[in-house]
């Protein structure tokens, strides 16, 4: 089993900035993908970012490229989702998700819980 817990979600202005982070235990992540998804009200969940078990490979969703910057720290099992120049319609719960990737839900056997990100215009 695998346990992942995100943090660093919170209100934040247009234009700011936020730093996810997502926390395993129950099993290294060190020879898996790692990624974020988000899911707003009324909407299904998307992919948002993923990297490959080194981070050596990166994917991100076209509304966010250029914006958000997705790494990992093995030795600390633990993925980040540094968001830069956020906007409204980022606003959602940002779950991290662990499994063989890259950009489909199908593709992660383990959820955390999520982390609330609003952003205010």
């Amino acid at each position: 089993q695998v346990q992942l817990v995100e943090s660093g979600g919170g209100l934040v202005q247009a234009g700011g900035s936020l730093r996810l982070s997502c926390a395993a235990s129950g099993r290294t992540i060190s020879t898996y993908a790692m990624a974020w998804f988000r899911q707003a009200p009324g909407k299904e969940r998307e992919f948002v970012a993923a990297a490959n078990w080194s981070g050596g490979s990166t994917y991100y969703a076209d509304s966010v490229k250029g914006r958000f910057t997705i790494s990992r720290d093995n030795a600390k099992n633990t993925v980040y989702l540094q968001m830069n120049s956020l906007k409204p319609e980022d606003t959602a719960v940002y779950n991290c998700a662990f499994g063989t990737g890259p950009r489909y839900t199908g593709q992660y056997d383990y959820w955390g819980p999520g982390t609330q990100v609003t952003v205010s215009s």
